[in-house]
């Protein structure tokens, strides 16, 4: 069974509509949030390579959009044009050295990952349990991009508060209590609200709005 057919269904799952994709569209454009919209994963990874240039560094945040989609098969194959800043840290044996890496690949050139919650006014709701994207997301990487797929757009920013913590909580506990064998779960860290991105930073933060639900 693939991703797809096993998805959830309910209120925190299923597409967004044409026209709220369009609100929402215009909504993260009005906050400085370059959006660009496709209708299926196969074309958001295709996209995603598009907009990373050849040469640069790359790193990402844990996601589950970017695995569904093919995109952390194609970094860890390393047939791609990138550095892959997540992949020497993870290859890193010593934990000093490797904690040393992980820091310094907030700073990649082009951080991506996704968000937990789109509000349809163009507030981003990300949730963390330690943190460590949070900073490339707000400040530190020059070049920021996120897939989301249309599930993950809510009304309000009190909705996506409780996609986090009704939604995206209780199904991220699950699969870490599974792949670990249940001696770990998970844990809300740290939330970032993500406003707006203001001009004065010299960044560019787009957002990949796949119509087809994808991700957590």
């Amino acid at each position: 069974m693939d991703a797809a057919s096993a998805r959830p269904t309910g209120e925190f799952a299923s597409a967004a509509s044409a026209a709220i994709v369009e609100k929402t569209r215009e909504a993260l454009n009005a906050r400085g949030i370059t959006v660009v919209v496709v209708d299926t994963r196969t074309e958001a990874l295709e996209k995603l390579k598009e907009l990373i240039p050849e040469g640069v560094s790359v790193s990402t945040g844990a996601s589950v959009t970017l695995r569904e989609i093919g995109f952390e098969e194609v970094l860890t194959s390393g047939k791609h044009p990138w550095r892959n800043l997540k992949g020497e840290f993870l290859a890193e044996k010593d934990p000093a050295r490797q904690r040393s890496l992980r820091r310094q690949a907030v700073l990649a050139d082009y951080f991506l990952g996704s968000v937990h919650a789109v509000t349809q006014t163009g507030q981003l709701v990300i949730a963390s349990a330690t943190g460590s994207q949070i900073a490339p997301y707000a400040f530190a990487s020059s070049n920021v991009i996120w897939v989301v797929g249309s599930q993950k757009i809510v009304p309000t920013l009190e909705d996506g508060f409780r996609r986090i913590r009704e939604y995206i909580l209780p199904d991220e506990e699950k699969r870490m209590r599974e792949l670990s064998g249940g001696k770990m779960g998970t844990m809300i860290g740290k939330i970032l609200v993500f406003e707006r991105e203001s001009p004065v930073l010299g960044r560019k933060v787009t957002l990949l709005l796949v119509r087809e639900p994808v991700g957590d």
